[in-house]
């Protein structure tokens, strides 16, 4: 059944600037295959709530403020040893920390981790992509409902999400990605939280809430450390907080806690 809109709405559309990403969210593919055969989905344009209220968050996570996207897709999965594995093979790069860990193909679909931020935004440039936006990665994450973890506001259990595992790493501890149906973000991307923490493209800024931009934020310009987001398989479930802001950390970390995924505005 062909679904009518009404002139007066069409008008009310109009004046707030959402009947124009009303139609291009229906022409747009919830789901693509990127460069590197990765699935993505889409996050529609949009406004959502970005932050935590008074009292609720730390000083850095405030004000809550809303905040519009234009729509993009980030990647369904963290990037996995397989996809960076013939990354290296491509471009000759500098090894991740803790690749000797790594055995193929048993390993194959864990996240990769022991990658700094530039590694992890080189596979992502060279991948026709781009790291998120600390913005566009927490609406991934929590949506337009203010959603406490990705999967809602259920705490999380080991059904959801792979966290406080306090043991050294090895690769075997970690999930393969999409291990946890029902821990997915409300468009449908799976570890989020839990698993491996992802490097954003944001500088810290722990004011930055305080100005940042209405429309598209895209993070301080200069600063010393980079955002990581979503919490690891080491971490106790305040981390896995999809609004959180706890972790910080010189560009050219490299550690067994830190992955990623990639983003590309939607075209």
């Amino acid at each position: 059944m062909q679904m009518r809109t009404s002139l007066p709405l069409i008008a009310f559309l109009l004046s707030v600037g959402a009947f124009e990403d009303l139609v291009i969210a229906q022409d747009l593919p919830k789901e693509i295959t990127a460069k590197d055969s990765a699935a993505m989905v889409l996050v529609p344009a949009g406004a959502f709530w970005m932050g935590l209220a008074e009292g609720e968050g730390l000083d850095d996570e405030q004000p809550r403020h809303q905040v519009y996207l234009d729509a993009y897709h980030i990647d369904k999965f963290e990037i996995t040893t397989e996809r960076y594995a013939k990354f290296l093979a491509f471009t000759g790069w500098q090894k991740p920390f803790n690749w000797n860990m790594v055995t193929l193909p048993e390993h194959a679909t864990r996240p990769v981790i022991g990658v700094s931020w530039a590694d992890a935004d080189a596979y992502c440039r060279i991948n026709g992509r781009r790291l998120p936006t600390e913005a566009e990665w927490e609406k991934a994450a929590r949506g337009t409902t203010e959603r406490r973890y990705p999967w809602g506001e259920k705490k999380p259990a080991v059904s959801l999400a792979l966290f406080g595992q306090m043991t050294k790493f090895s690769y075997d501890l970690l999930k393969p990605v999409g291990s946890f149906p029902g821990g997915e973000s409300p468009y449908g991307a799976f570890d989020l939280a839990g698993n491996v923490a992802e490097w954003v493209e944001d500088w810290y800024d722990g004011e930055y809430y305080r100005n940042s931009p209405e429309k598209n934020p895209p993070g301080p310009r200069t600063g010393q450390f980079k955002m990581v987001r979503g919490g690891s398989w080491s971490d106790m479930p305040v981390y896995l907080m999809a609004a959180g802001r706890t972790s910080k950390l010189l560009p050219d970390t490299r550690n067994a806690f830190i992955g990623f995924r990639c983003a590309q505005s939607a075209r």
